[in-house]
């Protein structure tokens, strides 16, 4: 299985990873998941006012959000040879940033979080009831353990 990970930074922030560990988180996502075939998707990374103008139009949500995810849908006559596009992800630095501060979690370990969480919902999974929210974060705490990122569900402090 290969992925291209195509990183788009759309902002000014000197904290946000490396493309090669955003790449590594996706990838680390698509195979938990049982993802085998060549796949294409990008990660923007972007700015609060690009952010709330996404929540906005594709949520109906007047603020910025931490991830939204575009899954791209079935292309018609793409090549056998060609990556089967999944999608977009969007990660807003700034409100990873705050939450990761609050929440008192390492920034590292958040934006993981949000890479993983982004790549399973352009895979089809969702938290909209119990039972899917159940499957999505046991998965993703799974991945996320298995390299050595802590419980991001986890009661954390609120401040030291």
């Amino acid at each position: 299985m290969t992925a291209h990970v195509e990183i788009q930074n759309a902002c000014k922030d000197d904290e946000i990873p490396a493309d090669e560990e955003i790449s590594a988180w996706v990838s680390r996502a698509l195979q938990a998941a049982g993802r085998v075939v060549d796949t294409e998707l990008a990660v923007r990374v972007v700015a609060i006012d690009e952010m709330r103008e996404l929540n906005l139009g594709y949520r109906q949500k007047d603020k910025p959000t931490n991830v939204l995810s575009f899954p791209a849908g079935t292309i018609e006559g793409l090549p056998a040879e060609a990556g089967l596009p999944l999608g977009d992800i969007v990660v807003c630095a700034a409100v990873v940033r705050a939450e990761a501060d609050s929440q008192g979690k390492s920034l590292a370990d958040h934006w993981a979080h949000m890479i993983v969480h982004g790549t399973l919902h352009l895979l089809g999974f969702d938290h909209e009831d119990d039972g899917e929210a159940a499957e999505m974060e046991a998965l993703e705490k799974e991945i996320l353990a298995s390299h050595g990122v802590a419980n991001p569900y986890t009661e954390t402090r609120s401040d030291n």
